[in-house]
């Protein structure tokens, strides 16, 4: 019996309207349909799949699975620094998770009790770190060999050990033996590869427990955002000329942008906070951080004097869990960084929100500041429910 892929009757909810100029909520719902599928377990689906052969039902747990999904290559890309607005790029990681997905799909007997994203978990895993592979400096022979790397270049990061001691570790944790790369020549591989993308950070493991960094709090602010989302070019670059060189210089190799002619480059050219502080010398990667994150936050206000943006900061005050998920959240949220703060209540159980406290400066009818903060928070995969984030938005949205 041949497979059938026959989803007559459904549509794309979010179609795609220019292919060459693609944004976050297209490819954050690439796999939403029209009308609703019918609702079942995401393990029934497979197994319906499976017994039909019918991938219509593989359609149905992709609608269901999607938002989850999201979340994972939201969280693989940010912490390991591609912290950029960059929907080709997502979508780039997603489609690669979907072919893992149909590899493992024939593979999968429905009649075992582990369930499908369990068995397939390590495929997509694997999805992933090919996708990060091939967008990161170097030629790698294999993915083993790309994840040895990794392992060695972890080691030399965080252990301050010497050449040999490092290899000596690296021996002793792995197991390695060298069949066809030395550890030597890993670790080269490793150095100069670092020096291209930050790579080498604390992380969580695949499974989110947290392992050192606190990957909860988000106080970016993203200045490239800004210009993608279509706020107005020429005010932002009065405001951008306002800071001095050295703000500016920040700014630009940051985000890999030339505010002189607009042009956005690729994330390979991004410079990472090390490059940032050895450029300039006399600080460190966490002092290029800070003096990274408190010019975002001039440029900011000099683009709220300007009335061209608002902001609404958001701080989480409460959060309750039922069975390991956020069930529950408070949070304050303050309009254009003045005034006193209001209060929201998320019900995430139900999907509701509840806005017990107006902000100061929050309209009184729209409560457009207030809304902003609920369509953001309600967005967020569970991973990555801030305590602290600036959100911004374009002024004209305040007239709507």
């Amino acid at each position: 019996m041949d497979w059938t892929w026959d989803l007559t009757g459904y549509v794309a909810k979010v179609p795609f309207y220019n292919a060459d100029d693609l944004t976050m909520r297209e490819v954050q719902n690439v796999f939403q349909l029209d009308p609703e599928p019918p609702k079942m377990e995401l393990n029934d689906y497979i197994r319906e799949t499976a017994h039909r052969k019918d991938l219509a039902y593989f359609s149905f747990f992709l609608h269901h699975f999607e938002k989850r999904l999201n979340g994972v290559i939201y969280r693989f890309l940010t912490r390991n620094g591609y912290d950029r607005y960059d929907p080709a790029r997502f979508l780039d990681y997603k489609l690669e998770v979907l072919q893992m997905l149909l590899y493992c799909l024939p593979r999968f007997d429905p009649e075992q009790e582990t369930e499908f994203l369990k068995y397939a978990k390590h495929y997509i895993r694997d999805g992933l770190l090919f996708c990060r592979m091939m967008g990161e400096a170097g030629s790698f022979a294999s993915l083993a060999e790309y994840r040895r790397v990794r392992q060695i270049g972890a080691i030399y990061n965080n252990s301050g050990k010497s050449r040999a001691e490092v290899i000596s570790e690296f021996a002793a944790q792995s197991g390695y033996k060298g069949e066809s790369v030395s550890a030597d020549e890993l670790l080269t591989i490793a150095r100069r590869n670092r020096s291209i993308v930050s790579l080498y950070r604390t992380e969580q493991d695949e499974d989110g427990e947290e392992t050192g960094e606190d990957v909860t709090r988000d106080d970016s602010w993203n200045y490239a955002d800004i210009l993608w989302n279509g706020i107005q070019a020429k005010t932002v670059a009065a405001a951008f000329d306002q800071l001095s060189y050295k703000e500016q210089w920040y700014l630009e190799k940051r985000n890999a942008i030339c505010m002189t002619c607009g042009r956005v480059s690729t994330l390979s050219t991004q410079s990472t906070f090390e490059d940032l502080a050895v450029d300039f010398e006399g600080t460190t990667a966490s002092g290029a951080e800070r003096f990274y994150r408190r010019t975002l936050d001039k440029l900011r206000l000099k683009l709220l004097e300007r009335s061209l943006v608002h902001t609404v900061t958001l701080k989480q005050t409460e959060c309750r869990k039922k069975n390991k998920k956020i069930a529950a959240a408070v949070y304050l949220y303050r309009a254009d960084n003045d005034g006193e703060w209001g209060e929201i209540r998320f019900d995430f159980e139900n999907g509701t929100a509840e806005i017990v406290k107006l902000a100061d400066w929050d309209t009184i009818k729209s409560n457009v500041f207030a809304k902003t903060a609920i369509r953001y928070v309600q967005s967020l995969p569970e991973v990555r429910m801030l305590r602290s984030v600036v959100v911004p938005f374009e002024s004209e949205t305040l007239g709507k």
